[in-house]
């Protein structure tokens, strides 16, 4: 395999992958950019399904929220990452006052040990983002 195919080989690649991401949101569309947070939660040791099933129940019906994922961590049985995309920065600081939100968090504080890792983004797009 000489050079240029390697070169071509990845530019085709590359274009595919371009090919098959979703379209961008309606949230970025309009020129207002989307607002996404992942971050690590710890867990009181022996709670984490506690703390996953609170934050599950306190975040069902947030407006602006495109996209709300918790999920374990296999390497860390206290641990849970949140992925969290917003239309905008504002719909998610507006989630923080919401009373179910509220009530979350109140009944959360106790059992949780830490925010280790937390990075703001700006998401693009992508698949089973909501529209």
């Amino acid at each position: 395999m000489s050079d240029t195919d390697f070169g071509r080989r990845e530019v085709l690649a590359g274009g595919v992958a371009a090919v098959a991401l979703p379209t961008v949101s309606k949230a970025q569309a309009g020129g207002t950019p989307m607002y996404g947070l992942i971050g690590q939660m710890l867990a009181a040791p022996g709670k984490r399904d506690e703390l996953l099933a609170i934050l599950a129940e306190g975040t069902a019906d947030m407006p602006g929220c495109l996209s709300y994922v918790l999920a374990t961590d296999p390497t860390n049985p206290e641990a849970i990452w949140i992925t969290e995309v917003w239309t905008d920065k504002a719909a998610h600081a507006a989630s923080l006052k919401l009373p179910a939100v509220q009530a979350a968090i109140a009944k959360a504080r106790p059992i949780i040990a830490g925010f280790p890792q937390r990075f703001e983004t700006t998401p693009i797009g992508g698949q089973g983002l909501k529209a």
